[in-house]
């Protein structure tokens, strides 16, 4: 979907800091992320320890790996001025997978929509994976047309460019992110050890070898609140002072619902007109001579939305239900 010309959506000012690298290849696999949340909590300082690999059971690249990944899925965080060597849960991360957490093996899809979000929308520690839901003009795209992007992105950004070897291994560790491989379809997932945001199913490869398309759509496994938790937390970094925010900025917005989560325009007017009964009237969606926008009534918290999900159980929607 196209903005039209009267909504131009606004440029979130992004961070100077960019980043290529980190994951050591490997896409993050079940139970990496509750893994890591139970070893900052018994040492905030597992990752930097001697014993990491011990604690982790995994070899040195990976314990790099784990840590790159809980932190660009936003569920731990950096303490402050310790320069990185101390890592403890975000409130996020403690809600979800720390102890008596809402969904610590990840079996909720959901919790998979909202790793997703955090993702997709984390620039400073995962360029790729922003960059590509958000700076290619249409659905369908190749490795090397997505190198061709980021390399004029870059260049327009004045920001030091990567390696061609760096850059691409980056670009392939996302496509293995959300898309099986053309050579392990066929396989058990536990032997293709895919990345648990594959069943998201938002990026496939084409039946011709390279190229890949996202899957627009309702999203159907979204839940409503933890489409709310993502508004709201979008709402947050772009204009937190503001109680209205505009439908162009939700739907085609740098980092926004509509480009992380590859709603069809319809689709997504049919989530914010949930809103009202959603929030139980904190947010509200109107349209109004022509102006699309959503007013925030009443402050909301995005961990209490995102709680109401899980304790919604008629409403939970578990893989394979």
């Amino acid at each position: 979907m196209k903005p039209s010309k009267e909504t131009q959506p606004t440029r979130v000012a992004s961070e100077n800091a960019l980043a290529f690298s980190g994951h050591e290849t490997f896409v993050f696999r079940y139970g990496w992320l509750k893994k890591a949340i139970d070893a900052v909590a018994d040492n905030p300082e597992t990752f930097v320890s001697e014993d990491a690999m011990s604690v982790l059971g995994v070899g040195k690249n990976m314990v790099r790996s784990i840590r790159y990944w809980a932190l660009a899925t936003r569920v731990l965080e950096e303490e402050p001025k310790t320069r990185g060597a101390k890592l403890k849960p975000t409130a996020l991360g403690q809600l979800l997978l720390g102890q008596s957490g809402l969904d610590p093996y990840l079996e909720d899809v959901n919790s998979l929509w909202a790793l997703h979000w955090n993702l997709s929308t984390n620039e400073r520690r995962c360029t790729t994976w922003c960059w590509a839901f958000n700076l290619p003009a249409g659905n369908e795209f190749t490795r090397e047309s997505l190198e061709i992007l980021f390399g004029e992105e870059l260049l327009r950004r004045e920001s030091k460019v990567p390696s061609e070897n760096s850059l691409g291994r980056d670009i392939d560790c996302f496509l293995r992110t959300y898309a099986t491989p053309r050579d392990h379809r066929d396989s058990v997932l536990e032997d293709s050890l895919d990345c648990p945001l594959v069943e998201l199913q938002l990026l496939e490869e084409d039946e011709a070898p390279g190229l890949f398309y996202f899957r627009r759509g309702e999203q159907n496994t979204l839940s409503d609140e933890v489409f709310v938790y993502a508004l709201l937390d979008f709402w947050q970094r772009v204009a937190p002072n503001r109680e209205t925010l505009a439908f162009a900025d939700i739907a085609y917005g740098f980092a926004s619902l509509g480009s992380s989560f590859k709603f069809d325009e319809n689709s997504l007017v049919e989530r914010l007109e949930r809103l009202e009964r959603t929030t139980a009237g904190s947010l509200l969606y109107t349209e109004t001579a022509g102006l699309k926008q959503v007013y925030r009534q009443r402050p909301l918290n995005p961990l209490t939305i995102f709680e109401q999900h899980y304790e919604h159980a008629e409403n939970t929607v578990l893989r394979g239900a």
